[in-house]
């Protein structure tokens, strides 16, 4: 039996316990303590850089700065101060509006929710501070600190307004204080509500919405001030990246962002946990896109061209700015492109085509466009944004890495039959067919690209390494992320129709990559050109021999001849690649001659819907696609020189493949050895697709085993004197 405790006093068990509770209160207080001057010492230290710098510039810099630091170096934007866009040849293709795509209201006039769920967002303590949140600054730089990388900003709304109306370029320390300097002043001279309603009619929240106005019409077709909770934590979180969470394309990930602008609103008190439960729990947006500003007709190619603007000036200045851009795009090409595909696709159920077309020598953007069918005023870009599987012209990548590697594609044979590829019993099988589900037992890789072979192809993706090929792919000229998986060598990673646009013309290059350039030169409001920006300069590197290069080409030229590609054959030499998915939900056809590369895409923008009777066929890379880029390139060709090849400085030394499991001949390692032209004697129309010559009985199922050891490797030939230098590439357009 335990005694009862003394008088007035405690159990030795209630003392440990409250000792317990003392010591945890301790550490609690301790931490804090070590957190907040954690925060001090990083507020400080910025401070003191900052500070540092400047007197560091003399005490003349100093004062120079603070005068400099004044209101009237704001410049309000002008309603009407129309941006205009020209093509290469100086015709104007259109204006960047200012006044149909945005409509300033005042703040009485935006729903109370959209008011809050701005503040809670972007700025919580914006009606506390005085223009510049330094207790944010500090937190900001807590969290990057701890990240190791930046998670959150500390520019209140204040700040991004001055950053808005204060037209500069500059990405200087100086910058930032002068911004800081401005807001602070900006704050004492204007009220907070005048603030908030100067930012959110200027902001810009995606797809040509400037302003809670237009971006309540665009997305909702009513009126700012009608906004629900929903509605409005929606548009709040959109500003901070309108194409990431555009609720249009991208609903997954703009009901993330708005969940995270209502769990704000919750946090801050703005809303009540019942409110904040019955909000999330709505997965359908509802939305109801407006007219009003869609009737802006913008090419695909404008629209390229603003996002470039507007990551280089900010969206005030490219929509009221007064610039002046003038731009590589040729109108007779895209006309071409636009009646290449109206030629071919016109019925109004028939699926969209994009083209792009793409100057090899200097990576000078010639033609973009697409059509929808049925569909006017689409705003989606079909060519730079859209990601769909290109099929086999992803086979391209993979014959380049293995070139690469020394492989000659005319000796290595593998074996074309039915593929089985299992590394464990505890991995997904992995089977593949060929298209038209013929074989061809053994054959070349030459070859096998001719037929588009997918089991041939899915061997050699093993034997060079999904690695390499992703690489090959990314050096080229492909930016998305690639899955290094066997399925990547027969098309399985999405890319964009400029990405392949892009990659195809370094091959044209001879191994040259170009960053695809849109914009020649940039004339500022004041009437001078912006010669920092770097428009107009082609952005150009060697990024695989001529050898390489020059090598695949020779193939993609033969299946032009007479492979797959006979579509495309317009009379003169070209090489280029079919590309069909499994469920004709996306065909392509890329190819160049040696003055340009054009690709085009076919599907529907919607989704993968299979392509399985348009016009009575299923649409594959040969049939459509290949239609149209013999259309376009017989246009676009015209009136030109008919060029050839370079022969290369470089030429590819062949080594035996040995690295190869499922390789089964390695003969010949001349690099002379080359490929009979076949004169094509049929081409396809609109309604037919050429297919090559019935190949023999199908062999039995290629099953995994070690190849026949390779026979004796012949001697190089002599080393011929190298060719005259070449040229280099002509100026930009």
């Amino acid at each position: 039996m335990t005694p009862p405790p003394p008088p007035g006093g405690r159990s030795r068990g209630g003392d440990d316990h409250l000792e317990d509770v003392l010591r945890r209160t301790r550490r609690r207080r301790d931490r804090k303590r070590g957190k907040g001057k954690r925060l001090g010492k990083i507020f400080l230290a910025v401070t003191v850089v900052m500070v540092l710098a400047l007197v560091a510039s003399g005490v003349g810099a100093v004062a120079r700065f603070r005068s400099s630091c004044d209101l009237k170096d704001l410049k309000a934007v002008q309603i009407g101060a129309n941006s205009f866009v020209f093509a290469a040849n100086g015709s104007l293709l259109g204006s960047i509006p200012a006044e149909r795509n945005r409509t300033p209201i005042a703040l009485w006039r935006v729903s109370p929710w959209m008011r809050q769920a701005t503040v809670a967002i972007e700025d919580h303590r914006f009606y506390e501070h005085g223009g510049v949140d330094y207790e944010g600054i500090a937190r900001a730089a807590w969290k990057d600190l701890r990240a190791g990388h930046v998670v959150q900003g500390g520019s209140t709304i204040t700040q991004q307004l001055v950053r808005n109306l204060y037209i500069s370029k500059e990405r200087t320390l100086k910058r930032k204080l002068k911004e800081a300097c401005l807001a602070i002043r900006l704050s004492r001279a204007r009220s907070k509500d005048w603030i908030l309603a100067q930012y959110m009619n200027q902001v810009y929240f995606g797809n040509h919405a400037y302003g809670i106005e237009a971006a309540s019409q665009t997305y909702f077709s009513k009126h700012a001030r009608d906004l629900t909770l929903v509605q409005a934590a929606l548009l709040a979180g959109l500003p901070q990246a309108p194409s990431v969470y555009d609720p249009l394309h991208r609903p997954s990930a703009a009901i993330v962002r708005r969940d995270a602008v209502l769990r704000a609103m919750r946090d801050q008190g703005k809303i009540s946990e019942a409110r904040y439960e019955y909000a999330v729990a709505q997965r359908n947006l509802r939305l109801k896109p407006g007219r009003l500003y869609t009737r802006i007709r913008e090419p695909y190619f404008f629209s390229y061209v603003r996002d470039q603007l507007i990551a280089e000036y900010g969206s005030s200045t490219v929509r009221s700015g007064g610039l002046r851009v003038y731009t590589t795009i040729n109108p007779r090409l895209q006309v071409a492109a636009h009646r290449a595909i109206a030629e071919t696709l016109y019925e109004r159920d028939d699926p969209a085509a994009a083209v792009v077309s793409i100057n090899p020598a200097n990576g000078a953007i010639r033609a973009m466009t697409a059509v929808t069918p049925g569909r006017t005023g689409n705003q989606f870009n079909l060519v730079a944004q859209a990601r769909r599987q290109p099929g086999s012209t992803f086979k391209t990548f993979v014959l380049a890495a293995a070139i690469e590697e020394g492989m000659n594609p005319s000796s290595t044979y593998y074996t074309s039959a039915p593929f089985h590829y299992q590394p464990d019993p505890y991995t997904e099988a992995w089977d593949v067919t060929t298209y038209g589900g013929d074989y061809s037992g053994s054959i070349s890789v030459a070859s096998a690209t001719l037929a588009s072979d997918n089991t041939v192809y899915a061997q050699l993706t093993l034997d060079v390494g999904p690695d390499k090929v992703a690489a090959m792919a990314h050096k080229l000229g492909v930016q998305s992320a690639l899955d290094e998986v066997p399925a990547m060598g027969l098309g399985a990673d999405a890319i964009s129709p400029l990405e392949e646009a892009s990659a195809y013309a370094t091959l044209a290059a001879g191994g040259v990559y170009s960053k695809p350039m849109a914009i020649r030169k940039v004339v500022l409001a004041n009437g001078k050109e912006d010669t920092d920006a770097g428009w107009g300069q082609p952005a150009r590197k060697r990024v695989i021999s001529d050898g390489v290069a020059y090598e695949v080409t020779r193939i993609l030229e033969q299946n032009v001849l007479g492979g797959t590609g006979v579509g495309a054959y317009f009379g003169r030499p070209a090489a280029g690649k079919t590309g069909t998915t499994d469920n004709h939900a996306d065909a392509w056809f890329s190819g160049y001659v040696p003055q340009l590369e054009t690709t085009v895409w076919v599907g529907y923008p919607q989704g993968e819907i299979p392509m399985e009777n348009v016009h009575g066929i299923s649409v594959a890379g040969g049939t459509y696609p290949a239609t149209i880029w013999k259309l376009f390139m017989e246009s676009a060709m015209e009136g030109t020189p008919e060029l050839t090849w370079l022969t290369p400085r470089d030429p590819v030394e062949w080594r035996p493949f040995t690295q190869g499991q499922y390789a089964s001949s390695f003969v010949d390692p001349s690099p002379s050895s080359g490929y009979t032209p076949v004169t094509p004697t049929t081409t396809t129309t609109t309604t037919t697709r050429t297919t090559p010559a019935p190949p023999p009985p199908p062999p039995p199922v290629r099953t995994i085993a070690p190849p026949p050891p390779p026979p004796p490797v012949e001697p190089p030939p002599p080393v011929e004197p190298p060719p005259p230098v070449e040229p280099p590439p002509p100026p930009v357009p």
